[in-house]
């Protein structure tokens, strides 16, 4: 099946895509973007984990939206399905948010996350 006709894991708002290229933009690697995963840890047992990189590992999804490229580990994949990843400025911070429809609960200080992967 050609991948191109399959729906995208996640979405990318514009405001996300925007700051995703100004953190990128200083790179000079024609492959770089945002590796986002889901690892254990926090109150809430997980939280998001975001790294700048090069390239994409094997097996990553790769999203492109507006310019910005984001890369999913696959085994974040069932986590992240539905997700909407946005960036919001407020008064007191400046942040990407992740509507996640997989969410259970998160804690308190909004750091991490209990996460069920999305049924099949």
């Amino acid at each position: 099946m050609n991948k191109s006709f399959l729906p995208s894991a996640m979405s990318i708002t514009p405001a996300a895509a925007e700051r995703i290229r100004e953190l990128l933009a200083s790179r000079d690697s024609g492959e770089a973007g945002l590796r986002l995963g889901i690892e254990k840890g926090g109150c809430a047992g997980m939280s998001y984990k975001m790294e700048l990189v090069d390239t994409p590992q094997p097996g990553d999804d790769v999203i492109e939206e507006d310019g910005a490229r984001v890369f999913l580990d696959p085994s974040a994949v069932l986590f992240l399905l539905g997700t909407e990843m946005d960036y919001q400025v407020d008064k007191l911070a400046a942040q990407f948010v992740f509507r996640n429809p997989n969410e259970v609960s998160a804690c308190g200080c909004g750091e991490s996350v209990n996460l069920v992967p999305a049924s099949r």
